[in-house]
């Protein structure tokens, strides 16, 4: 009998192929050390641009201290959804905690941020209803957007206006917005006033994505809505466990009724094991520790408005918004050069090219860090000088 290779194998080296030939290739690089300003990938030590760890606190020794004393006492797995016998006095604790510092009246876990923005979505919209979400959302949106078999109406980024024409041509029984407060790829924040006045000018309800701002903004840190003092006005604030807190889930913080709803509609709450009570204990510490103190945040605010003066120093257009900025290079190639030249001088930025970013805005993504010394800061910048990225070369 004649004998072949498994059908799905010749798809994949085809798309393989096709990948490598654009350069859209993906890698996997372990470390071999914990999350950090300074990490090492095989022989490698090499100063970490990379990670979204931003208050330092992934190797924090009492967010690992709280997480060994939940693992001694609960043990590693939750053996079933909360639904089932998943459910432990952590995941109750956490989200209690969690509810205070959002002040809402209530949260409720996810076990990342995809599975939160692909489960809320759908549990809260469906067909006749419409869903409208920012041109440049996290996939994680717009997957449930997709999810949700709603309506999907994408508005041009950041376009308030545009937002609100949209809000009042289109016909439906619910209306729901959804965007990032702070977009990953570029760094930049939602116009969030504007979107709540246009949400509540035309009945819509608001859902915010403040994954990249939780821990960062705000005078406590819980973000964006926070900082402006929204957050009564916004009806769901989704937040991640995995980055500022330095751990991982996601939560979403709403009203009592929504977060009840969700127990049932939800499915990646309803069909997933659920997060391990380690985990839970974990991310309680980390949230303490961001609300009470301030420290972490205002050297990570340091290193960014240093960060900044720097980029426009190589005449680089540069905000200080948030912990992320992004050199944008334009073709793959080009940015897989420069984070490859930049590795060679010990710095670990990497090159984020489609389908994460628009075609032709290929680039290298640097996130700023609390653990970041200002020599790790001056060394960047310095590095970015020898490559020669100005705004005349991008």
């Amino acid at each position: 009998m004649k004998s072949s290779a498994p059908v799905a194998e010749g798809w994949a080296r085809e798309d393989l192929e096709a990948l490598s030939a654009k350069g859209l290739r993906r890698v996997l690089e372990p470390l071999d050390s914990p999350q950090g300003a300074e990490v090492r990938l095989g022989d490698e030590r090499l100063i970490n641009f990379s990670s979204n760890d931003y208050l330092g606190l992934a190797a924090s020794p009492a967010v690992r201290a709280a997480a060994v004393s939940a693992l001694e006492r609960y043990g590693v797995g939750t053996g079933a959804s909360r639904l089932v016998v998943g459910d432990m006095v952590p995941h109750q604790q956490l989200e209690a905690r969690l509810a205070r510092f959002e002040r809402a009246q209530a949260v409720r876990l996810f076990n990342s941020g995809y599975a939160a923005n692909t489960g809320i979505l759908p549990a809260l919209v469906g067909p006749g209803d419409a869903v409208f979400s920012d041109a440049l959302n996290h996939a994680s949106l717009v997957d449930g957007c997709r999810l949700s078999r709603a309506r999907v109406v994408v508005y041009p980024h950041a376009e308030a206006g545009a937002l609100a024409r949209a809000l009042a041509d289109t016909p439906a029984r619910r209306k729901l917005v959804v965007t990032d407060s702070v977009f990953s790829m570029d760094g930049d924040v939602a116009p969030l006033r504007e979107l709540v006045a246009a949400c509540e000018a035309h009945g819509a309800a608001l859902m915010v994505d403040e994954a990249h701002a939780t821990g960062v903004l705000g005078a406590r840190g819980a973000g964006l809505c926070e900082a402006l003092g929204l957050e009564d006005r916004v009806d769901l604030r989704m937040g991640t466990l995995s980055k500022a807190l330095g751990g991982l889930g996601a939560y979403v913080a709403t009203s009592r009724a929504v977060a009840d709803l969700l127990v049932s509609r939800a499915r990646p709450f309803v069909y997933s094991t659920a997060l391990p009570a380690a985990l839970c204990a974990a991310a309680a510490c980390a949230v303490d520790l961001v609300e009470h103190d301030p420290a972490p945040r205002e050297r990570l605010w340091g290193h960014i408005h240093r960060f900044t003066e720097g980029l426009r120093s190589l005449g680089l257009k540069a905000e200080p918004r948030s912990a992320i900025f992004p050199v944008i290079l334009g073709e793959p190639a080009r940015a897989l050069d420069a984070a490859k030249r930049l590795r060679e001088e010990g710095l670990l930025v990497k090159a984020i090219r489609p389908p994460t970013v628009p075609e032709g805005t290929s680039r290298l993504r640097f996130c700023l860090s609390a653990a970041h010394s200002t020599d790790h800061i001056d060394l960047a910048l310095e590095a970015l000088r020898r490559l020669g990225v100005t705004r005349e070369a991008c």
